[in-house]
């Protein structure tokens, strides 16, 4: 397939949502009396610039944004700990507030990254699936159906490993569900664009892509 350039303005959205997401997370909002990372504003943005690119450009184009997107965190996140550990200039006064707010503990990169590969890639999965058993009708069934396994996935995986030994199994319990309850709710409010962009971008690139006798293998990047 040609990269057309609106195929790019996608992949860098998708990627730019990943890296905000990872940075703001470490602030805690209340939203009606549930208490969120701040990353909820942008991170279920993904998972649907996701839905999209594997609705219209397929499954193995989505792969290789997902991988590209681990990569852009994985240097972003390099760029941070190596600002950290260097000596901080005399006129420079927040030191501790930057690896207080930045300098992200080792448990929590691992769950983060972990998370995000299972579920973006579940996420897409589900959704080509999805696709040629619809016959590529009710799309809305496919994004949101798509969102409430990998959403589901992303969630237990990121929260289990990050608070599992920390909270208590009923306090974690509940912090999943609301999570993802969440995550599913913003994926089900944001499905009237979802269908704008998939028609515009259809018609404007003249794909849809079913992946029919495709290796879902998330290795296989070639």
């Amino acid at each position: 397939m040609t990269v057309s350039h609106r195929f790019v303005v996608v992949a860098a959205l998708f990627v730019t949502c990943l890296i905000t997401a990872n940075i703001i997370i470490v602030k805690q909002v209340s939203i009606v009396g549930v208490v969120l990372p701040a990353a909820i504003i942008i991170f279920p943005l993904s998972y649907i610039i996701g839905d999209v690119l594997t609705e219209v450009y397929g499954y193995r184009q989505a792969r290789r944004v997902i991988w590209l997107g681990f990569l852009c965190n994985l240097v972003a996140v390099v760029a941070i700990w190596v600002a950290k550990i260097l000596p901080a200039a005399p006129v420079f006064e927040a030191q501790q507030a930057y690896e207080r707010i930045l300098g992200g503990t080792p448990r929590f990169l691992v769950a983060s990254f972990l998370a995000y590969l299972a579920g973006e890639f579940t996420n897409s999965i589900v959704l080509s699936r999805m696709k040629i058993w619809t016959h590529g009708r009710w799309l809305w069934t496919r994004t949101i159906g798509s969102t409430v396994v990998g959403q589901g996935v992303d969630t237990v995986v990121v929260l289990t490993i990050a608070f599992a030994g920390v909270l208590p199994a009923a306090v974690l319990g509940m912090m999943v569900l609301s999570h993802w309850l969440v995550k599913v709710v913003y994926e089900a409010i944001a499905t009237p664009f979802t269908y704008l962009a998939v028609s515009y971008l259809k018609r404007k690139e003249g794909l849809d892509v079913y992946d029919y006798e495709v290796d879902f293998n998330p290795l296989k990047i070639s």
